[in-house]
């Protein structure tokens, strides 16, 4: 917690005055901000003198919601992003196989492949993964994390057979004669996933230890863990244990069936505790739009007339978890990508906050994605947050426009509409869906440009600094921690983050080629060089 006076580059505040010539730390906090000469009057003899020689200095990058400890997880399985094909996949398995010398009965696990950029434009098969694997049992999730495809050994593993219901709010995929396919969607898959074995705990935190890294690498200083239960909780409360947290992690427990981790762990609640505290709870209320799993209240297109997506839960369920939410004071992430999981999620609110009476607990509608207009202006009446997850626009916008029609994609993650109705924003990349890289995020909310090129809602894309705001001053606030983080202020935490380029001054396209050259938390340096 050294001191430090930055100067000779540009300081971005996210406050008034956005920008200042000169920012001095000390004991891990903002000291004073201003001019240069009038800072060297209040630096001692020991401050370190920082020439940031043109760079950028802002707040440290805020992560309003993703999963820590599913990155961690990932760290130990079989990289699936960009396979093009079957056989493509196929051969990872088999080389991954190989490679790590796995024997047989030992499970192979992968994570990232997408359906919709495979040749087939559909989820591989059971027999195409027990003619890659025939020993080993299989799963593969998808890149959402919503669905995945297991063979046939890991099926019997799971104990799921032709007489295996369907779980409510899932789907095991079946072939014509009522078979197993292979294929798991939502409840059923997070169901099967939970069976699996798992690495050590040591081996765990050192992969919490590389996902950390990859946070700090992105400037982000502070970390979500998006839905934890029992298993995760482990792990945060051990690498919290151990001081091994290099960044503010806040949790959120999985409210369905690991709401008692509040009660068990009172050190948690409130501040930090070795960098760890509990935020909130979290709930999913419907799946993923580009696998077709959101609830949505007009069908999707090219497929199944009338065909809507699904709840996870009944209304009378999700009124009761809003109810107790706002009962125990404490702060709900309601995971909703649906414009009809959105209703389900505004109409528990505002029947929650009637019946257990109005308290500030600042309800964040996770992803948003296909939220109406109409409902961004009651969210902003009920104070709800919409964290987006902006970068839909890229990844999958020309498959939402499939999906949805030009006129629904087009108001995918509606940003704009959002600062017009006056409902607080962040954005988010939802790790490991998508790598944390916060500025990839603004670039999306920014450019609104999807791979193939088009412009997906010109009238949603917004400036660079209301998309930097996304990522560090609503994003504190969406935190409860916006006295502390999210901007440059004296008596603020000395979290910062220095780029090589200005965003507000590269040409909007050249955005997420800026690279992050350092990170400090509390004012200490943890992550690259300050030359």
């Amino acid at each position: 917690m050294e001191s430090i006076l930055f100067y000779n580059g540009t300081i971005l505040t996210m406050e008034e005055p956005l920008t200042v010539q000169a920012v001095l730390t000390e004991k891990g906090r903002i000291k004073a901000m201003g001019l240069l000469e009038e800072l060297k009057t209040l630096a001692g003899p020991d401050t370190r003198m920082v020439d940031l020689g043109g760079q950028t200095l802002l707040p440290g990058f805020i992560d309003p919601h993703s999963h820590i400890t599913a990155l961690a997880q990932t760290m130990g399985l079989l990289p699936l992003d960009g396979v093009g094909g079957w056989e493509e996949l196929a051969g990872r398995i088999r080389d991954f196989r190989e490679s790590r010398k796995i024997q047989a009965g030992e499970w192979i696990t992968g994570f990232g492949y997408d359906h919709n950029f495979l040749r087939e434009k559909a989820h591989p098969s059971r027999e195409l993964l027990d003619k890659a694997a025939p020993d080993n049992p299989v799963l593969l999730s998808h890149a959402s994390g919503h669905m995945g495809v297991m063979n046939t050994a890991a099926l019997k593993a799971a104990g799921i057979t032709a007489d295996t219901p369907d779980p409510t709010g899932g789907k095991i995929g079946r072939t014509a004669a009522g078979e197993p396919d292979g294929y798991l969607e939502e409840a059923a898959f997070t169901a099967a996933s939970a069976k699996m074995p798992r690495p050590s705990m040591e081996t765990l935190l050192g992969q919490m230890e590389e996902a950390q890294q990859v946070y700090l690498s992105h400037g982000i200083t502070t970390v979500q863990d998006g839905v934890t239960k029992a298993p995760e909780w482990a792990m945060l409360k051990a690498m919290a244990e151990q001081d091994r947290f290099l960044v503010d992690v806040v949790s959120y427990v999985d409210m369905k069936g690991h709401s008692r981790l509040w009660e068990d762990n009172p050190e948690y609640q409130g501040d930090y505790c070795h960098r760890l505290r509990l935020g909130g709870y979290k709930i999913f209320l419907d799946g993923s739009p580009q696998g077709r799993t959101a609830w949505v209240s007009r069908p999707y297109e090219n497929g199944e007339e009338g065909y809507c997506g699904y709840p996870i839960y009944e209304d009378e369920e999700v009124e009761s978890f809003l109810c107790r939410t706002v009962e125990e004071g404490r702060q709900i992430l309601a995971h909703c990508n649906g414009d009809a999981a959105a209703q389900q999620m505004l109409d528990a609110y505002e029947r929650a906050g009637k019946a257990a009476g109005c308290r500030d607990i600042r309800p964040v509608m996770i992803h948003a994605q296909l939220v109406r207009r109409d409902q961004l202006s009651r969210m902003a009446r009920l104070g709800m947050i919409a964290s987006f997850f902006v970068a839909h626009t890229y990844y999958w916008g020309d498959i939402h426009l499939e999906n949805f029609g030009r006129e629904r994609a087009c108001a995918i993650s509606p940003a704009a509409s959002a600062i017009r109705e006056g409902v607080t924003y962040t954005f988010h990349q939802d790790t490991p869906v998508l790598p944390p890289d916060m500025l990839q995020t603004v670039w999306c909310a920014v450019n609104r440009v999807t791979k193939n090129g088009e412009v997906l809602g010109e009238e949603e894309r917004i400036s660079p600094l209301d998309a930097l705001k996304g990522i560090t001053i609503n994003a504190a606030y969406q935190y409860f921690e916006e006295d502390r983080k999210g901007s440059i202020r004296p008596g603020k935490t000395a979290d910062l983050v220095v780029l090589d380029r200005n965003p507000l001054k590269v040409p909007p396209e050249a955005i997420r080629e800026i690279r992050v050259t350092a990170v400090l938390k509390e004012g200490r340096l943890v992550y690259g060089d300050l030359g």
